[in-house]
């Protein structure tokens, strides 16, 4: 019920603003009444493409439903540009009517400078959206060393190789998924770790483009882990498991493992899964009860809330994700103000945090105030 309330609403609030958006269109393009058609078309197809390209994948994944989600996916960036642009005349607009800043001129001519705005608004949401496509699909390298106060027995250091958000499915496919094994293999890692939404929601289409042929190509002597994300329990979350494990990605589901005798990785459930299971996870202190805490703690959390009780409890290095800073510019500025770390590293006491952008994207294949990123830690143990 949680879920389809959620999603009534955004879906309510998506039909609103493309409402806007299309009802300044007709106003744009009164001057060549012959587009019209066109754009009613367009925005017809293009206010329909995500959800119907998402529920036809779920029944029928094919090249079609590709195509639809794709375009659906671009649209949720440009419907954010468009906005934004449009409202920001409207300011104007509004603003001119008080105190009359703008030549009377215009008034002349009022119809083809609409035609013209509407020609120039449109190349700008264009030009973005591909250059935030662009950026979305080069990833950086971050690359940071830690000191841990705790000794690592007979290893002095370690080198983990991290990422988070990295939501395969249709829109994140062999191509990328086989950037992100190349690029993590060339870092020569002890350990590679996932902090959750390795999977996009539904396995079905990462099953149909045999994503995990990609994954078993992985390279690290101490093995590959990973938590869950809330994206693994909007698609079920035991599905993506039971891929992913089968694919030798061990998936930590409020369990820790002791790794070659010298530090432990924890890996805690996503905060959804009560939700969609109305079974509790297990705190971060009922997670460190039973093991050994004078070795190095790391612990897998997809979101990073709370992290004054990971502190508490003893943890030396977390790990996160889930926030993508926004993924599109300006909601970085949200994610700042909902988050103590929106993204990149803080410590607190004892405790090191970091908290990634992420590899891949959700909803649109674009991002813009930010980079995707992969993660090179050094710990240095005492």
């Amino acid at each position: 019920m949680r879920f389809i309330i959620f999603f009534s609403i955004i879906l309510g609030i998506h039909f609103l603003v493309n409402f806007y958006i299309y009802k300044r269109g007709l106003q744009g393009l009164e001057a060549m009444p012959q587009l019209i058609p066109y754009l009613r078309g367009v925005m017809l197809f293009l206010v329909l493409a995500y959800p119907v390209g998402r529920f036809l994948e779920k029944a029928w994944y094919s090249p079609v439903s590709s195509f639809i989600h794709w375009s659906g996916a671009f649209w949720f960036a440009g419907m954010l540009y468009f906005v934004l642009l449009i409202f920001t005349i409207d300011i104007i607009r509004w603003s001119n009517i008080a105190l009359n800043f703008l030549p009377e001129k215009l008034g002349d001519s009022y119809l083809q400078v609409k035609l013209i705005t509407t020609y120039v608004v449109t190349g700008i949401v264009v030009v973005t959206v591909v250059i935030g496509h662009i950026n979305a699909w080069t990833p950086k390298i971050v690359k940071q060393t830690i000191k841990i106060n705790k000794p690592g027995n007979e290893r002095k250091s370690v080198k983990i190789v991290a990422a988070s958000d990295i939501h395969l499915g249709t829109i994140i496919g062999p191509r990328k998924t086989g950037k992100l094994v190349k690029t993590i293999n060339s870092l020569k890692p002890d350990i590679i770790l996932f902090a959750g939404d390795v999977v996009d929601e539904d396995v079905k289409p990462v099953i149909k483009q045999n994503l995990g042929k990609n994954l078993l190509e992985l390279k690290a002597p101490l093995g590959v882990y990973a938590s869950t994300g809330n994206h693994e329990y909007i698609g079920g979350a035991d599905n993506a498991v039971n891929y992913l494990e089968s694919h030798d990605i061990k998936i930590l589901r409020d369990e820790s493992v002791l790794i070659d005798s010298c530090f432990y990785i924890i890996g805690r459930e996503d905060r959804e899964k009560t939700a969609f299971t109305n079974l509790p996870r297990k705190t971060v202190q009922e997670l460190v009860e039973n093991i050994d805490n004078s070795k190095p703690l790391i612990l897998l959390d997809h979101q990073p809330y709370n992290l004054e009780l990971a502190q508490q409890a003893g943890i030396d290095f977390q790990i996160s994700g889930h926030t993508h800073h926004g993924q599109l510019w300006p909601f970085g500025y949200i994610t700042s103000k909902l988050f103590e770390v929106s993204r990149g590293y803080k410590q607190k006491g004892n405790s090191h945090f970091y908290v990634s952008t992420g590899f891949g994207t959700w909803g649109p294949p674009v991002r813009l105030g930010n980079r995707p990123e992969i993660l090179e830690f050094t710990l240095e143990f005492e």
